[in-house]
């Protein structure tokens, strides 16, 4: 979920060795100007959400697709399936590497039903409250912009309740690493077990 401290525990991950993407900086990637879904998302949604440019007006754009939920399945059916193919590609590409452990960061895996591609799922959560305030205080939005964000997804236990492995992030950052390094520690034992590591990214 959004702010609940993906990025920070994606990144101890990839200080711990662990392979990462992020399906953020995907996102970002597959609509630079040029790209078949910048080209999509102009016609579909006009080209206001161009800044002069020519690179995507992300704030307009988000005005629009947080207010409207027809906005924002659209925006999402042009950008989902090319993040999809890139980040399926680069775990295929992990995989041939004979890589243990590989992971991929991806806000929206539920909701996108996504969950049942990987092995494992780990969830990093915090108060709803903690992601409004951390959203906030991140992004300089207004309160009800932020909340309005965290509507679209889905809340925050339900996706603890799906997870395999969670990761809170309410406390301090050692103790968060210490339970990014719990969780590394067990997903190497399982993947040299041959418990995971399937590489069922499709």
């Amino acid at each position: 979920g959004i702010g609940t401290g993906k990025s920070y525990v994606r990144s101890r991950f990839e200080a711990r060795g662990i392979p990462t993407i992020d399906a953020d900086v995907v996102a970002r990637e597959v609509v630079a100007p040029g790209t078949p879904a910048l080209a999509r998302i102009r016609e579909r949604f006009g080209p206001d959400v161009l800044r002069a440019d020519g690179t995507l007006d992300r704030p307009a754009l988000a005005a629009l697709v947080f207010a409207d939920a027809d906005a924002r399945l659209a925006l999402e059916a042009i950008v989902h399936p090319a993040v999809r193919a890139v980040m399926d590609a680069w775990l295929a590409a992990e995989q041939a590497r004979g890589t243990e452990v590989a992971v991929a960061d991806i806000p929206l895996l539920f909701e996108t039903g996504r969950a049942g591609h990987f092995d494992v799922v780990v969830v990093t959560a915090c108060d709803p409250e903690e992601q409004v305030r951390r959203v906030v205080r991140r992004d300089g939005a207004p309160v009800e912009a932020a909340r309005a964000r965290l509507s679209a997804q889905w809340p925050i236990g339900e996706k603890v309740r799906r997870g395999h492995y969670v990761i809170r992030t309410d406390g301090t950052f050692a103790e968060t690493d210490r339970l990014v390094d719990e969780v590394i520690a067990e997903l190497r034992t399982r993947a040299r077990a041959g418990e995971i590591g399937s590489g069922r990214i499709s």
